[in-house]
Formats: C-alpha cells, sequence, structure tokens
C-alpha cells in the first residue's frame, strides 16, 4: 500500500496521498457513526470557530476533537494498523498517538486558514505528523485541503491575524511571492499523511448541498520527549499509555525577510531557510 513514490513525495514535498486506504463501506460507518453523535448534542471540545453568527453554519456542525477519549471507533481508528504501517515508514519509527479531530464543513462552512500544526503540539525533539481521512470526496468547491509545496523544511513561523470572513480561527502564517499553494483533490477514503511543519489549511465549502467531512490524527516520533499539555496523554500503537513531558507554552518562531532580493526565514536573528521554497 505505501510506495517508494509515497516515501519520496513526503521526503521531497511534505505530505503524501495514499489512495483507498480505507473502504467506502468504512467510511460509511464512520459518517453514520459521527453523524449520529453530533445530532446526540454537545461534547468536550466542540469548537463552531472564532467571530461565528448566528447562521454560521458551524453552528450546527462544530469541530469535535480529541474523540478517542470517550469513543471507542475513534480509539480504533486512531491505532489502525494501516495507519501504524504507514506513519512507521514515513518516520522511519513507530509513532505515538495524541490526537483525533472530525471536521464537519458543511456546504457555506468557513475554511481554515493556512498553519503548522507543530505550532500547536510543541513536539520536543522532531515533529509531528497528520493522517487525514476524507470522509466526503473533496475539491475546490467544498474546500478541499490546501498544501504549501515544501514547507515541511521551515521552522515553526510566526502567526498573523486571519481573514475571519474566510477562516473558522483566527490566526495563519505568512508567505513569499512564490509559494506554491496546491489544492489536494481527494476520494472518500483517500488519506492524506502530512509533517507537521507544512503550512496547510482549506478555503470555504462554496458549494450548496455537499459536506466536506475529514477523520484526522495527529501523531507524533516515538522518541520525542516533549508535546503541549493539550495532548496528553501520549498512546503506543497498542494503546498503552507513554508519559510525556509538557512542552513551553511558547517558543521561537520563524519570520520571513528580504535578503538580497531572496526571501528567507529568520529564528532569533539567524537565517535558518536559505530560500523561501524548500527545492
Amino acid at each position: 500500500m505505501i510506495t517508494p513514490a509515497h516515501i519520496q513525495q513526503v521526503e521531497q514535498d511534505g505530505y503524501t496521498v495514499v489512495r483507498q486506504m480505507f473502504t467506502l463501506e468504512e467510511v460509511e460507518t464512520y459518517i453514520d457513526h459521527f453523524m449520529r453523535l453530533r445530532r446526540q448534542g454537545s461534547h468536550a471540545g466542540d469548537f463552531a470557530g472564532v467571530a461565528a453568527t448566528e447562521s454560521d453554519p458551524l453552528k450546527a456542525y462544530p469541530r469535535m476533537i480529541h474523540m478517542h477519549r470517550w469513543d471507542d471507533l475513534s480509539l480504533q481508528w486512531m491505532l489502525d494498523p494501516r495507519i501504524r504501517l504507514a506513519l512507521t515508514t514515513f518516520l522511519g519509527k513507530e509513532p505515538l498517538a495524541v490526537q483525533t479531530m472530525l471536521y464537519f464543513k458543511p456546504p457555506g462552512a468557513r475554511g481554515q486558514a493556512l498553519h503548522q500544526d507543530n505550532y500547536y503540539l510543541r513536539v520536543q525533539p522532531g515533529t509531528c505528523m497528520a493522517a487525514w481521512l476524507a470522509l466526503d470526496d473533496c475539491d475546490e468547491e467544498n474546500g478541499c485541503m490546501q498544501v504549501v509545496v515544501g514547507s515541511h523544511a521551515w521552522p515553526v513561523l510566526c502567526t498573523i491575524e486571519a481573514d475571519l470572513s474566510q477562516s473558522f480561527t483566527d490566526v495563519t502564517v505568512p508567505l513569499p511571492p512564490d509559494a506554491d499553494v496546491r489544492p489536494v483533490v481527494m476520494k472518500a477514503g483517500d488519506v492524506l499523511f502530512f509533517n507537521g511543519q507544512l503550512v496547510h489549511g482549506s478555503y470555504p465549502n462554496t458549494s450548496t448541498n455537499r459536506f466536506r467531512r475529514s477523520l484526522i490524527g495527529h501523531y507524533i516520533e516515538g522518541d520525542a520527549q516533549q508535546v503541549g499539555r493539550w495532548y496528553h496523554p501520549a498512546l503506543r500503537m497498542d494503546g498503552s499509555v507513554v508519559e510525556l513531558e509538557e512542552s513551553p507554552g511558547s517558543t521561537q518562531c520563524g519570520v520571513w525577510v528580504e535578503r538580497d532580493g531572496t526571501p528567507v526565514i529568520e529564528v532569533g536573528g539567524i537565517n535558518v531557510v536559505e530560500r523561501g521554497i524548500h527545492d
């Protein structure tokens, strides 16, 4: 299922898509399950976004988080052997599992501004990696994932304010003029794997009748010693608990500057990326 081409793309571009990793029957099971959970009422961590209006579609379909802590099906999916094999192959070591999320993204919903996952997880040493299962066919109309190719080679960037008319979250990262932002068009059952430094996000769902539901797991490198406070406890892929330290609440971040006409990233006044885009 995982080919040399997948491995090469993760190393070169920071992401890859494994097509039809889950069957359509499995996808329908997940859709039925999470739509039923959503209809049952609120759950800890539900989030409809900042600056939500009364008519905001996310009011009826807020994001769910950390479902694996109280829902068996979410835990089973998080630790699925197929995901375990893929992540172990991409990372070169078995990962630790720290988070699950479910985005419903109904018609008319805002997207999520471009960001880096490790801005939130703050893994030390190393980084995190996501497994993003498409539960619906997703394209630019219903707000598919957008990725900045090669940005996994960047450090964590300092954030700026996001456009709340387009994003349900309030921060984003600035990009150099030559950033290669690409849509990731997927079919239900496909899984997008991407590095925690990769800049990614999505635009609004402009369709009138299509959801863009996705089930997401976040994982960290197996020899990590620290992770952010919201991601404890970490789990081995057999479900056993690993005790990690809590990473600091803030760390140095990178800013774009221009040197001799070329965008570079500086952290603490030191150039760490000589070109805007990883070649």
